[in-house]
This record gives structure tokens, sequence and C-alpha cells, in this order.
């Protein structure tokens, strides 16, 4: 996986750089996810990777897969990626442009695991603590998990805090089996 990312980054980066210099980074992260959505498609990923279709014809077959939701300047970079054989790398450079677009924008995503539904304002409190605490505009994105018992579960980037019931019991159980 770390190999796929490695060679994503750079197409990633160009395409991130790009869509910062003309002011076309919502434009650019729905045209990626699109692209990307089209190629993880079983019959898409057999067809662009089939030898005997040119690159140009995989671009092509791709492009007009996504139709409109393909700004000019990122069919050209469809067929950039067709023409170096990374049309499957896909995936990896729609989520690398994302991570560096969040990274731009000064915000984070917050992932909040949670036994029971949270309220929105509980959800808003905790975004504006979190906030504070890593100095940017924190998203918060919910959800259920009876198997918690209790208590959340709040993830983000490389942030986790384990506050969940079956957290705290998997901790006394390690500790008693020490």
């Amino acid at each position: 996986m770390a190999e796929l990312i490695t060679l994503a980054r750079p197409y990633a980066k160009a395409a991130f750089t790009h869509a910062r210099e003309s002011g076309t980074l919502e434009a650019w992260a729905r045209a990626l996810a699109t692209a990307a959505a089209v190629s993880a498609d079983e019959r898409a990923a057999q067809l662009l990777g089939s030898p005997s279709w040119t690159a140009a014809q995989k671009a092509d077959a791709l492009i007009s897969v996504c139709g409109d939701d393909l700004p000019a300047d990122a069919r050209n970079f469809i067929r950039i990626l067709a023409e170096n054989r990374r049309l499957p790398l896909l995936a990896q450079v729609h989520a690398l442009f994302l991570a560096l677009k969040t990274q731009q924008e000064k915000a984070v995503d917050l992932h909040l695991t949670s036994a029971y539904e949270i309220e929105p304002g509980q959800a808003e409190r905790l975004a504006r603590a979190m906030g504070e605490k890593l100095q940017r505009q924190v998203r918060v994105d919910t959800t259920v998990d009876a198997s918690l018992i209790g208590g959340v579960i709040i993830r983000t980037e490389d942030l986790v805090i384990d506050g969940s019931v079956r957290g705290r019991l998997a901790k006394l159980s390690e500790a008693m089996n020490s």
C-alpha cells in the first residue's frame, strides 16, 4: 500500500498545486472523486488494466464515463495518468489530494464513534474544544457503535482518544494479565 501512495504522491501534489493556483480546489476534489469512483468499479478496473487498449483509449473511456464532472484540465490530467500507466492510482491520488486540501484549509476531520446517538449540541462543543486544542477548524462525523457499551472514541489524522467502556475494560484486562 505504501508503494502505491509513493507513486501517487507526485500526481496528487501536481493536481493540488494546479487547483490551488487556479482557484478550483472544490471542482478538482469533485472531479478526482468521480474519476476515482469510476476507476474503482470492477468493470472499469478490468478495462483500465487491459493490455489490448492504448493509453489514449483508456483515458477517453474513463473521461466519457465521467462525463461533465471532469473539467478540461482534469481531463488532461487523466490523459497524463493514462500515458504514464497510473490510472489505477486514482483512488490514492484522490485521497492524497483531499489530505493536501484539508491541510491547506487548516481543517481536520474528527470521527466520533459513540455507544449512543450524540446530540448536535454535544458534537459542536466537542468540535470547538478540539479546534482550540489542535488550532484548526474541526469537522465532526459521528457514528454509533453499540459494542462500545458506553463512552466515545475520537479519531483524527494521527490522534486517537479511546474513552469507551470497551477500551477501558480491555486495558484493565491487559493490566490484570500482565
